[in-house]
């Protein structure tokens, strides 16, 4: 079993910038692919980025990429989400899940274990 902790998450204006970590339990880390996805208040949890196993591959919701970076050190068991030129439509609680698929996984149903998610709110 895996335990992701999520952290890093506050209240920013318009333009700013957050980093969210998202700390793991087990040794099995690196044999995961690792994703964020975000829940805004009414709305259904959507995927935002996902990084294979080893962090060479990256993958993006079109609405945000070019602004958000996912990257992550297996050594640490920590995965980050970057994110630059915040929004007020990046308000949301945001989440880190594992899954034990290749390709950039983006279904909900595709990731085993979820964190308890942070919330990041942007005021305009």
């Amino acid at each position: 079993q895996v335990q992701l902790v999520e952290s890093g998450g506050g209240l920013v204006q318009a333009g700013g910038s957050l980093r969210l970590s998202c700390a793991a339990s087990g040794r099995t880390f690196s044999g995961y692919t690792m994703g964020w996805f975000r829940q805004a208040p009414g709305k259904e949890r959507e995927f935002v980025a996902a990084i294979s196993r080893n962090g060479g591959y990256t993958y993006y919701a079109d609405s945000v990429k070019g602004r958000f970076s996912i990257s992550r050190d297996n050594a640490k068991i920590t995965v980050y989400l970057q994110m630059n030129s915040l929004n007020p439509g990046d308000t949301a609680v945001y989440y880190c899940a594992t899954s034990i698929r290749l390709g950039g996984p983006k279904k909900l149903n595709e990731y085993d274990y979820w964190g308890q998610g942070t919330q990041v709110t942007v005021s305009s």
